[in-house]
């Protein structure tokens, strides 16, 4: 299907708010116009959602040579959908069988998008611009450009495969090592890296179990992941299609999808129940592994290795859509948060031994050592390694950026009548609940199946009734409270200056918080609020 627009054209920087407001303050007309963006900072389509509500016709993204070093004929890849999973069944599996009528994804943008090489940006910006493609180029707003995208929509038969390794206690609990099999191009880090060490473990494990003797408690299921490239659509397909029971059962996700992107340095992104797991794992391998033992120190090891777990995370459908605790990390070259090859065809084996010095092998072999470690201590102990307790600090931080807010429109005199009182007693409901686990944890006997398997019950509650029940997974997937995205999130009531929303969602936020502080509890008649 062609479609043509022409329109003036605007450089918008990477197409954040700020760099749109920056645009607008210059008096240069956004709406109807053609905007071009530098790849960067934020994904492709977290641009497009920003340009399409300032009512922008379409978008261009190119990568700037101030950003990415490669030739600057080279074309990016990626997609513009905001969500994750199939389009055209946002909150449901597109399963054959199913029979649902197409729906369109709340994130698919209604505006045109295309990705320019460099040198595409450059000739565009020839006159009347300024800027680091050696051409100058400003703001914009003069020249009218013609925008053609021809695209054919069809439908694709997808296929996920799994490899299951059966827990021999629990083996209805288990743990999810995923990653997807396809990329544009050859994809060496996206894809080929991780479905190496996938099929890598699976062989291990089971061969740990065949001829070692070694005896799971839960189960390890080993998910090969298919049009990952479109926005993790195998594995949202997936999660939506057992979406009533998934959380009963997943208990981490561990994705290996980019885990070896250089050498010299270390990242990582999940779920605050992982981080103590996460530094216990980074104890035990940084013997055997340079980067881990320069990084890891006792008291800054989460400043230097942990990164908020951005939307087009492969993780973050488990996290944000599934409530499940779930971690992605990237070995990575030194003073670097990315792989400028990433989303190109230059992403092959060449271009990757150039970031890891020539280590890739050693690279892919401590990744894989770090996934393993995680896996077999999550399937091995009686009790799940999910510290309940490093959620505070970043509820204790949410909570006082929604107080700071109140107070400031109360004393503005734009909001009146609401109190932030009861969201923080629910948010000491929820730290009394979580010390309630530990201390019921100090005081079980860990040998005790039975008493294991319930405290393990309550542990398992935690990140799943985070998800907020008040809004709906097809027009808001990412329900998660804390994590998520949409107006129902802490971080968004903090920021909406529509005070009859905030009203609304801050009381469904401190019935949400306080649903979870009763779900950690367990037992109706131990609940302690005054809620």
């Amino acid at each position: 299907i062609g479609v043509l627009y022409a329109g003036k054209l605007v450089y918008g920087n990477y197409g954040r708010p700020e760099d749109l407001e920056v645009v607008k303050k210059k008096n240069v007309e956004l709406k109807g116009s053609v905007l071009l963006l530098r790849a960067g900072k934020i994904s492709f389509a977290e641009q497009v959602a920003n340009a399409e509500k300032e009512r922008v016709a379409a978008v261009l993204i190119y990568p700037d040579t101030q950003d990415y070093s490669f030739r600057t004929d080279t074309v990016l890849y990626g997609h513009v959908h905001l969500g994750s999973g199939d389009p055209y069944t946002p909150g449901f599996p597109s399963f054959e069988h199913t029979q649902f009528a197409p729906t369109l994804s709340s994130g698919l943008p209604k505006i045109l998008a295309q990705t320019i090489t460099a040198n595409n940006a450059a000739a565009l910006l020839h006159s009347g611009f300024k800027g680091k493609l050696d051409v100058p180029y400003d703001l914009g707003g003069i020249e009218n450009i013609t925008v053609e995208v021809n695209n054919m929509l069809v439908n694709r038969e997808i296929h996920n495969v799994f490899g299951v390794i059966k827990g021999f206690t629990d083996p209805d609990r288990y743990v999810v090592l995923g990653a997807q099999r396809d990329a544009w191009g050859e994809g060496y880090a996206k894809a080929t890296v991780g479905t190496s060490i996938l099929m890598e473990l699976a062989r291990a494990v089971h061969k740990m179990v065949e001829e070692d003797g070694f005896r799971p408690r839960r189960s390890i299921v080993f998910a090969s992941w298919s049009a990952g490239e479109y926005g993790s659509v195998g594995a949202t397909e997936w999660l939506e299609a057992y979406m009533s029971s998934i959380d009963k059962n997943v208990f981490t996700y561990i994705s290996l999808d980019g885990v070896v992107m250089g050498r010299g340095s270390f990242m990582a992104s999940a779920s605050p129940l992982l981080y103590s797991l996460l530094e216990r794992t980074m104890k035990e391998v940084k013997q055997h592994c340079m980067v881990i033992q320069f990084l890891y120190r006792p008291d800054k090891w989460e400043s230097k290795v942990m990164r908020p777990m951005m939307m087009d995370d492969p993780a973050y459908p488990f996290l944000a859509f599934a409530g499940i605790p779930s971690v992605s990390f990237h070995f990575i070259s030194s003073n670097s948060e990315s792989y400028t090859y990433y989303g190109t065809n230059l992403d092959n084996i060449d271009h990757l031994n150039y970031q890891t010095n020539h280590h890739t092998s050693e690279m892919t072999a401590a990744a894989a050592q770090f996934a393993g470690q995680m896996a077999l201590r999550l399937v091995h102990d009686h009790l799940l390694s999910l510290d309940v307790s490093r959620y505070k600090s970043l509820l204790t931080t949410t909570v006082t950026g929604v107080f700071q807010r109140i107070r400031q429109l109360s004393q503005s005199g734009q909001l009146k009548n609401v109190s932030p009182t009861w969201l923080s007693s629910a948010r000491g409901s929820f730290q009394r609940a979580a010390d309630s686990i530990t201390n019921d944890i100090e005081n079980t006997d860990l040998s005790d199946n039975e008493a294991c398997r319930i405290l393990n019950n309550r542990i398992m509650r935690i990140e799943h009734t985070l998800l907020s029940p008040y809004v709906s997974p097809v027009e808001t997937p990412f329900r998660h409270l804390l994590l998520g995205r949409g107006p129902h999130t802490l971080t968004s009531i903090a920021e909406t200056d529509d005070m009859e929303e905030l009203h609304t969602q801050l009381a469904l936020a401190t019935w949400n918080l306080q649903g979870c502080a009763n779900a950690m509890v367990g037992n109706i008649w131990d609940l302690d609020n005054q809620i």
